[in-house]
């Protein structure tokens, strides 16, 4: 089990390299609709936490 982790982890790696290499422009959109996402979930959980506390 440990050896199919090491195999997918290498393929998501070389994927990544891939996209990065081969189309950078779509990467780095890719790479800004991640952190928009972890962006807004975190003004989630502090309006959340705004709102418990009042």
């Amino acid at each position: 089990m440990a050896q199919a982790k090491k195999v997918a982890l290498y393929m998501i790696i070389v994927f990544v390299l891939y996209t990065i290499i081969k189309t950078p422009e779509e990467a780095a959109d890719l790479v800004q609709v991640g952190f928009e996402g972890i962006s807004d979930a975190a003004q989630s959980i502090g309006d959340f936490m705004t709102a418990l506390i009042r």
